[in-house]
């Protein structure tokens, strides 16, 4: 198993599409924490989400443990067959989200020039600077 994890970084909720269901969280690159790259997190086939809009210390994306799947499942009726696909946002919060398997794509800022996000569908793939990205399975 594959998990997100980028810890000390600021993420925050910026774009929910209900029509196609797919959130988006991202982080900037910030003087502050002296990160020089941007990273943006897609979660597609949304179900259900239990969001906080900002993430000051990082995000640890994972698969639900069978414990916590339990808890959230008698808490809000998740089906039993959604526990695959039932993704912890942090490591020990209550964030989660229902639905695809998470992927992610991170690239210095400085290089992005005109694309102002990763995912823009508008824009060729790969683009012409280089891209870290990965899923979470």
């Amino acid at each position: 198993m594959t998990d997100f994890i980028r810890d000390g970084r600021l993420f925050r909720v910026t774009g929910f599409n209900p029509s196609h269901r797919q959130l988006f969280l991202t982080s900037e690159a910030l003087l502050m924490d002296r990160t020089t790259t941007r990273i943006e997190v897609y979660i597609g086939h949304v179900e259900l989400m239990f969001l906080k809009p900002l993430y000051p210390h990082g995000l640890h994306i994972r698969r639900a443990t069978a414990a916590e799947f339990a808890v959230l499942h008698e808490r809000h009726g998740i089906p039993a067959q959604d526990a695959t696909y039932t993704w912890m946002l942090e490591r020990d919060g209550d964030s989660f989200v229902v639905g695809g398997h998470p992927s992610w794509r991170e690239a210095e800022y400085e290089l992005m020039a005109d694309r102002t996000s990763l995912y823009d569908a508008s824009k060729p793939w790969p683009p012409e600077f280089p891209v870290e990205s990965g899923h979470v399975s």
